[in-house]
């Protein structure tokens, strides 16, 4: 992922609410979101290198992941960043215990974004010890968490204004993805990529030629148990090739689920 934007405890209704885009180049292969041949795994799938940038599992967890932004930080021939997704929901080990026990020095940069029944937990091998987060709004980009590129506060402005809304309509936090408001390049970030990357990386949804926006993400994790994720696949022309949703119960926040459903 390249933003995500989340409440965490700030609604009546929802202990988490999430809305993210992966950016990537298009010529990356990969599947929509799915439910693996592993069946506690529910993400896309980066078919070049076999991990994921978003995933859930039946027991309400999640794991997402974004690089850090450094061209100087490439570690091609060392672990994908992608495999710290399943990585997690594959064990039922706690955020916590998954992160102390990470080959940090394995990874070119990243942040790590768990949430588990003891709460969300950032973490990044490169920005930061490990966080256990308080209830809040927070965004996540190619930096560390809340640094405030414009993309980070314009998101988190448009999300803080749906929380007071009882009843979360998925299709205004899909608005909220597909925000393509560039700022002035006096707001723009150095990241030592050049500023014409910069402009091109700095909306929320990135309209490239060869890289943009690949997916978007909405999450709504309700306190009763039930997990509502949907997923919209973008084309290189930038239009929408796909949408899968998925809507289970879970025993909230640990044990087997009670029940699972999904709908494509």
């Amino acid at each position: 992922m390249c933003l995500i934007v989340f409440a965490y405890d700030m609604h009546p209704d929802y202990r988490l609410i999430l809305a993210a885009n992966r950016d990537e180049f298009f010529d990356r292969p990969a599947t929509p979101a799915h439910w693996w041949d592993e069946p506690e795994i529910l993400a896309g799938r980066d078919l070049q290198r076999g991990g994921s940038w978003l995933g859930l599992d039946r027991r309400g967890r999640l794991a997402a992941v974004t690089n850090v932004r450094n061209p100087q930080d490439i570690l091609p021939d060392r672990h994908s960043r992608g495999e710290l997704v399943p990585g997690f929901l594959r064990h039922r080990r706690a955020a916590a215990d998954f992160v102390s026990s990470l080959d940090n020095a394995g990874y070119a940069g990243y942040n790590l974004l768990l949430a588990d029944g003891h709460g969300v937990h950032w973490s990044s091998n490169r920005l930061s010890p490990a966080k256990l987060l308080p209830p809040g709004l927070y965004a996540l980009s190619n930096a560390a968490l809340d640094t405030p590129w414009p993309k980070v506060r314009r998101a988190k402005l448009l999300l803080a204004n749906h929380l007071a809304e009882r009843a979360i309509d998925p299709a205004a936090l899909f608005a909220l993805l597909a925000d393509g408001q560039r700022p002035d390049d006096a707001a723009l970030p150095d990241t030592g990529v050049g500023r014409d990357w910069e402009r091109q990386l700095a909306p929320i949804f990135i309209q490239g030629a060869e890289y943009g926006t690949r997916c978007s993400s909405v999450l709504l994790q309700h306190r009763k148990g039930q997990v509502t994720f949907i997923e919209r696949t973008f084309d290189q022309r930038h239009g929408g090739v796909a949408e899968v949703r998925f809507t289970y119960a879970v025993t909230p926040f640990s044990g087997p689920s009670v029940a699972a459903s999904a709908d494509n």
